[in-house]
């Protein structure tokens, strides 16, 4: 699955990079990033945080998603509003137990949605924030939501939105795995 290896967001990194005509040293004063982070996620040995491709992006001026599902899923005789099961992209956010499967169709759009599923005892770390909503659905399990200074939890069933520009987070406080789809409204362009 693309996204689900570490090497195919080293090998868009390094790409990315030559296309901006970039060395490594560049590119790491210019995102705020240590060379070595670079090196190490280039060559496949490190599994970026989110925030660390926030930076490596803003430096790029590319699209997020770029880093993550550079051909938008659309694939063969697929239409550019559709997403094939089989053509999702995978992260695995490495230590959090956090694993989210893109499901938009394209990387170009304002709406981004997934599917996150947490282990028991996963939390969200390197959230982004920013301008636009976010909201969800609990598909499975149990998860405690917190959204500035408000926390609460929720069960299967129960939804959720609030704007992104406030600092929130998610776990997974139970011994039983949750599900949830987490839908974006991205308003910065480049997210």
């Amino acid at each position: 699955m693309p996204g689900s290896d570490p090497r195919q967001i080293g090998e868009r990194l390094r790409q990315l990079r030559a296309d901006h005509k970039l060395t490594i040293l560049e590119l790491a004063a210019k995102a705020g990033v240590s060379a070595g982070i670079i090196s190490q996620i280039e060559r496949g040995n490190s599994n970026p945080s989110m925030k660390t491709l926030q930076r490596l992006r803003t430096a790029l001026g590319v699209n997020l998603w770029e880093f993550l599902d550079p051909k938008s899923g659309v694939t063969g005789d697929d239409t550019p509003f559709v997403r094939r099961a089989g053509q999702r992209p995978r992260i695995v956010a490495s230590g959090t137990g956090l694993v989210k499967d893109l499901l938009s169709p394209r990387n170009d759009d304002n709406l981004r949605f997934m599917i996150i599923t947490m282990a028991p005892g996963s939390i969200s770390e390197d959230v982004l924030i920013g301008t636009g909503d976010k909201g969800g659905l609990v598909l499975t399990g149990r998860v405690v939501l917190t959204v500035g200074e408000s926390t609460t939890e929720l069960g299967e069933g129960d939804s959720f939105q609030f704007k992104s520009n406030v600092a929130h987070g998610i776990a997974n406080r139970s011994a039983e795995e949750a599900k949830l789809i987490w839908i974006m409204s991205v308003l910065d362009t480049h997210l």
